[in-house]
């Protein structure tokens, strides 16, 4: 059997830029809460952060409790509901209350713009920029797509809750190398969705521009931000077979249905 080869970007070379947040929800197990007990959530903050969570806000009702997170980019969103749900949990039995939640819970990825705008940044970037050649931009034109049959709006479902998990995927050639050739950019356009089917990723919108792409996905929640970006940093370079061709940097956001606003408008603190 092959040896299977040595990733050209490890995840603890990552220099990720980064906005990941999600909306978490969970509800009693009997029709209401007895109490809305907030200051457990204030109590339980630093330990999240040990965990990679940053509490943003939240709002505790009789029916539910929501709490909008920030994280870092090596946290998967089963971790995220999982930590979230163990720690309050805990709280709640250290205060000596009896408040068991409902087996099910709802992480839901949000970000500054709703997926609508992400999908429509994407498709707009050959149009949005400007070459010296009209005949570059037609060729550049077919690797942009969107695919109407991914529905990014859907969650994900579970024995534990429902997942909405979307990733807006930016990766940068080194040192701004750019591709002018149909070939690499073919290449680049097919092992996209080459690395997708075999991930069993859920790719809505690509652009391959000559010096970087864009990707809106939906991975596995099993999946951290930083693994889903090293995966198709290291297997594009490997089918490019040009060695390092990307920057060890690159973004990758979080998005959804609800801008960030919007659910700090629901939540409400």
């Amino acid at each position: 059997m092959p040896e299977k080869p040595v990733p050209l970007y490890a995840p603890n070379e990552a220099k990720p830029s980064f906005q990941l947040r999600y909306s978490w929800t969970g509800w009693p197990s009997t029709e209401r809460f007895h109490s809305t007990l907030s200051e457990l959530i204030e109590s339980t903050k630093p330990h999240w952060e040990s965990d990679g969570l940053r509490v943003i806000q939240h709002q505790w009702t009789e029916e539910k409790i929501q709490i909008l997170f920030s994280t870092v980019p090596d946290v998967t969103p089963v971790f995220v509901a999982a930590r979230v749900k163990g720690r309050l949990d805990h709280a709640i039995r250290e205060a000596g209350l009896n408040m068991p939640f409902s087996r099910k819970v709802s992480l839901r990825s949000v970000g500054d713009n709703t997926r609508e705008d992400v999908e429509g940044y994407i498709r707009s970037q050959v149009s949005a920029s400007t070459f010296a050649d009209p005949r570059f931009a037609e060729m550049l034109a077919q690797f942009t797509t969107t695919d109407p049959a991914i529905d990014l709006s859907q969650p994900a479902e579970s024995a534990r809750g429902r997942y909405w998990y979307n990733l807006h995927l930016v990766l940068v050639t080194d040192e701004r190398y750019r591709f002018t050739d149909s070939q690499p950019l073919r290449l680049l356009f097919d092992g996209v969705f080459r690395i997708a089917r075999a991930k069993g990723h859920a790719v809505s919108s690509l652009s391959v521009m000559p010096d970087h792409l864009h990707i809106a996905l939906r991975p596995g929640i099993d999946e951290s931000p930083l693994s889903v970006a090293r995966a198709y940093q290291n297997n594009l370079a490997w089918f490019l077979n040009q060695g390092r061709i990307w920057t060890d940097s690159f973004y990758v956001g979080t998005f959804g249905e609800y801008t960030t606003p919007a659910i700090r408008n629901i939540t409400g603190r």
